[in-house]
This record gives structure tokens, C-alpha cells and sequence, in this order.
């Protein structure tokens, strides 16, 4: 399989690589010292040139963590998660912050990454000024990025993460600047202390199966859901399917469009794509709309492959 020549001049640079199973180990070490470990940090966020610094508190309860991320520059906005899910947020920090839920202690089925991503640990580092270990997750194939992640020697917890796309360019920045493990955390400290709102969408939304079908879906990535609400702005049926690989994530928005003139868009801010097309069917015209962590080709293909679902077609 061919391989940029700039990740792996980036893996060459960084230090002598270990072995896999170093890289392994570390994952697993991540995802259960986010599961049992306390800790308050803050970490400044960088995507498309942007820099914004935010103050998080994270409460280990298993595999139902809560947080709290406060943006310390600019507008006062914050976000509260429970086990990854938003319960609420202010202002416009859940679009902007939505790679701060990295932090969250989220679940990683190694063996399913190594599928479709090479796993590196790179050697020492130091972030926060505590001492870290290099983990390099290249991509075995050119629809998903390349991540490095510089974990805590002493905790496994994460410091730093860099998403790169196939020239090795920066796309999106996490990295503490200071962390506070085993912190014993006040529940006031998970209070939010905004107008911070439920989102309104979450009473509406419900499960449903699909009518549609995607014809191509880049290997490794999987369905992992399926919702259906209505547009606020258009008050039609929206669909969204949800895929990941175990890191990167899109989701795919299925709009009717009624008598609504639309044509295709094309758009990307830091990581994340957009990629729009309207559909002809018998049931009249709809709107399929990819949006995620992905390579704008790689969305452009998943967005012309999708089409209604066919009689005795089965649903993935």
C-alpha cells in the first residue's frame, strides 16, 4: 500500500520507532487512565489558524466520564459532557470545540485501528512540562488522516494531539499547557457557570431505520447509528447516519428539499468537509450532505455513492 512520503518522512524524524506493541500498550493505558483518573487541565485548541484556550474537569466515573470545558478567551462559553454526549453548551463552543471531545475517555478498539492504521511509538517528548510518550497513527490508505499523540509517562493521559492530512500539514491542535492529575475535583466544579443550554434537537431526534444506501464506504469505517429529525429551518425530515473507523467520524445528513432549487457544495475548515448533492428520486428531491473527519475526496465519493435503498436491499 503507498504511503505519503511526507508521514513517513515525519515518522523518521521524530525519533527511532519502537515497536507496535509499545504503541498498543499505551492505547489501552489511555483509555483506562481517562476511565479512573480525575484530572483539571488547561489546553489551548488550534484549527485553521485559530487558537482559542480552554480550562476542562474531568470526572473518571468508568465508562460514563462527565466534563467540563470553559473557554478562557474571548465570549464565556462552555460545553458539559456525560460519557462523550453533550448535555450542554453556550454559545457557539460545541461547533467549535467539537475535537475537544477527544479528551473525553473515549473507547479505542486497537485491533480494529490497526486495521486501517499503522501504530508507532515514536520515543520521548515533554508537554505541559511533564515527560510523554510518542504515538504515531499512520493511515493505511489515503480516506483517513494521520494522528500523532503525545501521552503522559506518568498517567497515560493525553497531552497533545496533531491531525494531519497526506502532506503532513497540520489540520487540527489539542495540547495542555498545564494538567493536574488525580485531582480531587468539588462537584461545583462540573456546574456550569453560563447560559449553558440542552440542546433543543435532543428531544425530537429519534432512531429509525434507513431508506437509503451508501454504495461505497471507505474500508474499516462503520455505521454506528441512525437518527431522523426536523429541520429548523426548513421543517422537513432530516436523516443522519453515523459512521466511524474507531477515530475519525462523519455523518451523513439526508434532507427532503421540496420544492427547493439546491446544487452541489463543496467546503472544508481545518479537518472537517462538507460535501453537498441533491438526489432525483420518485419520492422527489432530497439533499445528501457529508460532514466529518475525512479527506474532501474521500467525502466527495461517499456523497455521489449515496442513493435510495432498493427493494430487498439490506441495511448495513
Amino acid at each position: 500500500m503507498r504511503r505519503s512520503s511526507s508521514l513517513i518522512l515525519l515518522a523518521s524524524l521524530l525519533s527511532t520507532p519502537l515497536y507496535a506493541a509499545d504503541a498498543r500498550e499505551w492505547l489501552a493505558r489511555m483509555v483506562d487512565s481517562t476511565d479512573r483518573q480525575n484530572f483539571r487541565g488547561t489546553f489551548i485548541y488550534e484549527r485553521s489558524g485559530n487558537f482559542s484556550t480552554h480550562r476542562i474537569w474531568h470526572l473518571a466515573q468508568g465508562a460514563a466520564p462527565r466534563e467540563r470545558l470553559l473557554q478562557l478567551d474571548g465570549l464565556e462559553q462552555e460545553v458539559v459532557l456525560a460519557d462523550g454526549r453533550v448535555l450542554c453548551a453556550s454559545g457557539s463552543l460545541l461547533e467549535q470545540q467539537a475535537g475537544a471531545q477527544q479528551w473525553a475517555g473515549r473507547k479505542l478498539d486497537v485491533a480494529r485501528l490497526e486495521d486501517v492504521y499503522e501504530l508507532k511509538a515514536m520515543g520521548d517528548s515533554r508537554v505541559a512540562g511533564r515527560p510523554a510518550v510518542v504515538l504515531l497513527l499512520l493511515p493505511r490508505d489515503a480516506n483517513r488522516y494521520a494522528r500523532e499523540l503525545q501521552l503522559d509517562s506518568a498517567t497515560g493521559l493525553p497531552l497533545k494531539s496533531l491531525l494531519l492530512n497526506g502532506q503532513g500539514q497540520l489540520l487540527e491542535r489539542l495540547q495542555f499547557t498545564s494538567l493536574e492529575p488525580d485531582a480531587s475535583l468539588d462537584s461545583q466544579e462540573l456546574q456550569p457557570v453560563t447560559d449553558c443550554r440542552a440542546l433543543a434537537k435532543a428531544a425530537t431526534t429519534q432512531a429509525v431505520a434507513s431508506d437509503w444506501a451508501i454504495g461505497w464506504m471507505p474500508a474499516g469505517f462503520m455505521q454506528v447509528g441512525i437518527l431522523q429529525e426536523r429541520s429548523a429551518t426548513s421543517g422537513q425530515p432530516v436523516q443522519t447516519l453515523m459512521f466511524d473507523d474507531g477515530l475519525a467520524r462523519f455523518s451523513i445528513f439526508i434532507e427532503a428539499l421540496g420544492d427547493a432549487r439546491v446544487s452541489s457544495a463543496h467546503l472544508q475548515v481545518g479537518p472537517t468537509v462538507v460535501v453537498s448533492r441533491p438526489i432525483s428520486t420518485a419520492n422527489g428531491q432530497f439533499m445528501a450532505t457529508v460532514v466529518g473527519e475525512v479527506p474532501l475526496p474521500t467525502a466527495e465519493r461517499i456523497a455521489l455513492s449515496v442513493g435510495p435503498r432498493t427493494a430487498g436491499e439490506q441495511q448495513p
